[in-house]
C-alpha cells in the first residue's frame, strides 16, 4: 500500500497562507496542515478549517521565528526583550546550548499552545513543530508528554535525506545532517512511547520549494507505505517573503500540489493522498 500525507506548515501565520491552504485542499491533493497557536491569522485559519470537513489539523508547536501563546514575563528565557521568540532555530538552540533555556517554561509555553487550538474546537490528528525543533533533546520528550495528554498520538519525524534537491553549500550540508542526527534520536522516543508517525519523510527543508517535478519524481518512485511531504503553500510571494523574512517560492509549492500532472499520476498509480488520521486505521 502506497500513502501520501501532503501536509501544510504555518497555518494561521499569515491570511495568504490560509488562503492557499484552502485552494490546495479544494483543487488539488493536500489533506493535511499544522497550525501556528501564536499566528495572527489563527482565528482566520480556524474558520477556514471547520469548512473543509475531511482536512487534517495538527499544531505547529512554535519556540523560535513566531509569537508567544503566554505573556513574556511567564517565559522570560524564550523570548526575546520586544516580547517574542527568537529570530530562528538556530538562535534557540544557541541559548539552548549555553544553559539558557528553562523546559518548565518550555512546557508552559507548548501546553498553553496545545491548549488553544483544542479550545478553537479542532479535532487534532497530529504535533509537529516549526523549524523541526520538537526533536531536540529533553523537548522531545515534554511534546510527547503534552500531545499523550492531550490525546494526540502521532507526530512527524523529520528524516530527512541530506542530497535531496540542489546542493546548496556546505552550511546546508552540516544542517541536514544535524537534523536527520536529531530525527533518528527522535525517532527512539517516539516508536517507544507508542506515538505513529509515517515511513517515510521528504520536502526540501533548506529553503528550496517542492516543484511539480519534484512532486511528479516522487510519485513515480515512491516508496511502500505512508510518506508525508512537508509543504509551506503560499500566495503572493513578494508579500510573504517580505511577511517571513524567508526567500521561499510558496507559489511554486502550491502549483506544484495543485498540477494536473500530478492529481493525473496520483489517480494511475493509485495512491492515496490522506492526512495523519489515516495513520490510526493502518494500525488498528
Amino acid at each position: 500500500m502506497k500513502q501520501i500525507i501532503i501536509n501544510a506548515d504555518d497555518f494561521g501565520r499569515h491570511k495568504l497562507i490560509n488562503r492557499a491552504v484552502q485552494i490546495a485542499y479544494e483543487k488539488g491533493c493536500l489533506k493535511s496542515t499544522t497550525i501556528m497557536a501564536g499566528g495572527i491569522a489563527f482565528d482566520d485559519a480556524v474558520s477556514t478549517a471547520k469548512k473543509l470537513s475531511n482536512l487534517g489539523v495538527g499544531v505547529h508547536l512554535t519556540l523560535a521565528n513566531g509569537n508567544p501563546i503566554l505573556p513574556p514575563n511567564k517565559i522570560p528565557s524564550l523570548v526575546t526583550e520586544e516580547g517574542t521568540f527568537y529570530d530562528n532555530h538556530a538562535a534557540f538552540l544557541k541559548r539552548y546550548l549555553q544553559g539558557k533555556i528553562n523546559f518548565d517554561e518550555v512546557r508552559a509555553e507548548l501546553a498553553a499552545q496545545i491548549e488553544k487550538v483544542k479550545r478553537a474546537g479542532l479535532n487534532l490528528t497530529h504535533v509537529d513543530s516549526h523549524q523541526h525543533l520538537h526533536h531536540v533533546p529533553k523537548i522531545i520528550d515534554i511534546v510527547l508528554e503534552l500531545a499523550d495528554a492531550a490525546g494526540i498520538h502521532a507526530i512527524r519525524i523529520s528524516d530527512t535525506k541530506i542530497f535531496e534537491g540542489e546542493f546548496g553549500g556546505i552550511g546546508q550540508f552540516i544542517g541536514r545532517v544535524g537534523l536527520a542526527s536529531l530525527a533518528k534520536f527522535a525517532a527512539h522516543k517516539i516508536h517507544a512511547k507508542n506515538f505513529l508517525s509515517p515511513n517515510h519523510f521528504t520536502g526540501i527543508v533548506a529553503g528550496e520549494s517542492v516543484t511539480e517535478n519534484f512532486m511528479l519524481n516522487l510519485l513515480e518512485n515512491l516508496r511502500e507505505g505512508t510518506t508525508e511531504v512537508m509543504l509551506h503553500p503560499g500566495t503572493e510571494n513578494s508579500m510573504l517573503k517580505n511577511f517571513c523574512q524567508w526567500e521561499h517560492d510558496f507559489e511554486a509549492e502550491l502549483n506544484a500540489v495543485t498540477s494536473p500532472k500530478v492529481l493525473k499520476l496520483l489517480d494511475e498509480k493509485k495512491i492515496a493522498a490522506v492526512n495523519f488520521s489515516a495513520l490510526r486505521a493502518n494500525d488498528e
